[in-house]
């Protein structure tokens, strides 16, 4: 057999390997040491303000590992990722916050795979206001 040979055949074997890796979903980030309520800081609160811009839902340490619902809202200073609660809470409340909202969100600052958010703890849209999490970063709306 020639080197040339057994030399593709590995580079093969590790493409499929990898390929089947990213179609079974496992991801290549370092893992986040902290979960849920851990994740808070009351220290790092802020208030922000802005406009829905979109509705994601995805895994989420901020939930415990759970499918969560996270907004992208358009501030004065760019576009910042909240991080609401699991998905099932919200659609056990009827709690959403379509494309177009005006919210305030009061929150901690975070920073979670490179990228920075603001873990709700009570938004207000004109004259409701939405308390999702106690001063200790604490989910309070269960179900």
């Amino acid at each position: 057999m020639k080197m040339s040979s057994l030399l593709y055949g590995m580079v093969f074997a590790v493409a499929v390997i990898l390929v089947l890796l990213l179609i079974l979903g496992v991801s290549f980030h370092r893992p986040v040491s902290a979960q849920g309520a851990a994740l808070y800081n009351a220290a790092d609160e802020v208030t922000v303000a802005g406009r829905v811009q979109e509705v994601q839902e995805f895994d989420c340490p901020v939930s415990e590992g759970e499918l969560a619902t996270h907004l992208m809202l358009k501030t004065a200073n760019g576009v910042v990722q909240l991080h609401l609660a699991p998905a099932r809470i919200m659609a056990g409340q009827k709690l959403s916050f379509p494309p177009g909202d005006q919210i305030e969100v009061v929150g901690a600052k975070i920073q979670l795979n490179g990228t920075n958010g603001v873990i709700a703890r009570e938004i207000t849209r004109g004259n409701e206001s939405f308390i999702f999490r106690d001063r200790e970063g604490k989910l309070l709306l269960v179900q």
